[in-house]
């Protein structure tokens, strides 16, 4: 079987996180901004108990997919790599893939990654 990693992750977190990927022999992956309907930049605002910046809303997507056996691997990187340990580190995403097709020459499965 193979997963989709998805991580939502700071902007200014997306280099350091790219380079850990690399290191580990992840090349490919799509890189998306995130976008919503913050509130006015500036506003402090309070999320369970905290205070936070709006500032920390914008986020980066990545969205990695790869074989079931290299999942702990990555997701331990990007963790390490993206966590600050305070609100607005983002979250990480796994959703189980059946089937993959390479659109250039049908392959298909691990084969199309």
């Amino acid at each position: 079987m193979m997963t989709k990693i998805e991580a939502i992750i700071q902007p200014n977190k997306l280099d350091a996180v790219k380079g850990a990927l690399i290191e580990l022999g992840i090349a490919g992956m799509t890189i998306s901004e995130v976008r919503g309907h913050g509130r006015q930049k500036g506003h402090t605002e309070t999320y369970r108990g905290n205070e936070y910046s709006v500032d920390l809303l914008p986020k980066i997507k990545l969205e990695i997919v790869l074989s079931d056996e290299r999942v702990d691997a990555v997701v331990d990187v990007i963790v390490k790599t993206a966590a600050t340990g305070k609100i607005g580190d983002g979250k990480i995403f796994l959703s189980p893939v059946s089937q993959i097709v390479r659109i250039r020459n049908q392959e298909r499965g691990v084969a199309a990654l």
